[in-house]
């Protein structure tokens, strides 16, 4: 397979999907892919700010009670290496897996901006991640999924059917980019 570099639009947004300190619960959340995931998102962040390109903040808010991601519990915040880089980023808030579906409002801001490709990263891969990047390449955008740059759980389903964090970040690269609705690319690639 040849390498090849991947063409990144001087405005293209990077998204930061859901990197709270609540996912650090691994009593809460069960075992989890990926260690890499936070250095890499921090190497993205860092890119883009150094770029001037535009950065977009997404924080969970819960409306579960006893969630760890609900505005009353200290999971809540954005982990440090977020809080940190967050100096002129957009922050939108939602209470459900989709990005575009958050205050302020992602799709107008985009629109507004004349911005086309988008960069998605953060937690949860087969989640947030995945929904969000599913509906920007439905609306049309140029999306990329660095998969490296985000992370999952294990996940148990119907009838005693569970995969492993590592399944579920594989199954979401497939149906991102065999579904059509991202391509899937690593930070390195990014950064190249």
């Amino acid at each position: 397979m040849t390498s090849h570099a991947i063409e990144i639009a001087p405005d293209s947004a990077l998204l930061v999907i859901d990197v709270q300190k609540g996912f650090d619960d691994a009593s809460f959340w069960g075992p989890r892919d990926n260690p890499a995931a936070e250095d890499n998102i921090a190497a993205l962040m860092d890119a883009w700010q150094d770029a001037g390109r535009p950065v977009v903040l997404v924080q969970h808010l819960s409306e579960r009670p006893g969630s760890v991601l609900a505005a009353d519990h200290p999971g809540h915040a954005f982990k440090e290496l977020v809080e940190k880089r967050r100096a002129g980023a957009l922050v939108i808030t939602k209470s459900v897996n989709s990005a575009f579906y958050g205050t302020p409002g992602l799709a107008e801001w985009l629109t507004a901006r004349g911005i086309g490709q988008l960069v998605v990263v953060g937690i949860q891969t087969n989640m947030c991640v995945e929904t969000t990047a599913r509906m920007a390449g439905n609306l049309g955008y140029d999306v990329l999924v660095p998969l490296d740059a985000t992370h999952t759980f294990d996940l148990a389903g119907p009838a005693g059917t569970s995969l492993t964090a590592a399944q579920l970040a594989t199954a979401t690269a497939v149906n991102l980019q065999g579904g059509g609705f991202a391509r899937v690319v690593t930070t390195a690639e990014l950064l190249g």
